[in-house]
């Protein structure tokens, strides 16, 4: 009976993941579509929103290591009585889910590092002036940080127009707004 019920959850485990895989194949992602979705969004306590361990794949995962080693001990003749395979199984479940987790989170914090620049480090960089600065007003700014061109909108820090194609300094960042003086 015990073994059945690892089966039934080993069964179930594994037809959600392939089930997973499958649709998002079809409907788009190409990776698990829970993962920009709700499930795992928002910090969990954690520097990046992704992975929950409540998460959908992380409990399949459980579910599917608890039922498969729950098969296993349950055929190995030292640990057969349910009250040793349902713990270890329990046990190795969570340590197999645990990884699964640490290992998702690993790939999609390396992933997830962004080639947007770090506004904070911008300040004394210079920039080209791409649409010109009318005085009070706001033009638009050119400039490159590893190795990436962006652009921004800009106003001239003390009022005054720039011309197009100059080139200047960032001075601040306040919010989407960068502020410059002609160089």
């Amino acid at each position: 009976m015990t073994f059945l019920v690892y089966l039934v959850c080993f069964g179930v485990g594994l037809l959600f993941t392939l089930i997973s895989a499958l649709a998002s194949h079809l409907f788009g992602g190409g990776h698990d579509a829970d993962v920009h979705a709700d499930v795992g969004a928002g910090a969990d306590g954690h520097d990046m929103p992704g992975f929950s361990p409540l998460s959908p794949t992380i409990i399949a995962s459980f579910i599917t290591a608890f039922g498969g080693l729950g098969m296993v001990f349950s055929k190995i003749e030292a640990t057969s009585s349910p009250w040793i395979s349902a713990p270890l199984s329990l046990l190795g479940g969570f340590i197999i889910a645990a990884g699964v987790l640490m290992l998702f989170r690993s790939i999609f914090r390396a992933t997830q590092s962004s080639s947007e620049s770090q506004v904070a480090s911008l300040t004394g960089q210079t920039a080209s002036v791409i649409t010109p600065i009318p005085a009070g007003a706001v033009g638009e700014i050119a400039y490159v940080q590893g190795g990436t061109r962006y652009t921004a909108p800009a106003r001239e820090e003390n009022g005054a127009a720039i011309a197009n194609g100059r080139t200047v300094k960032i001075t601040r960042v306040v919010g989407s707004q960068f502020y410059v003086v002609a160089t």
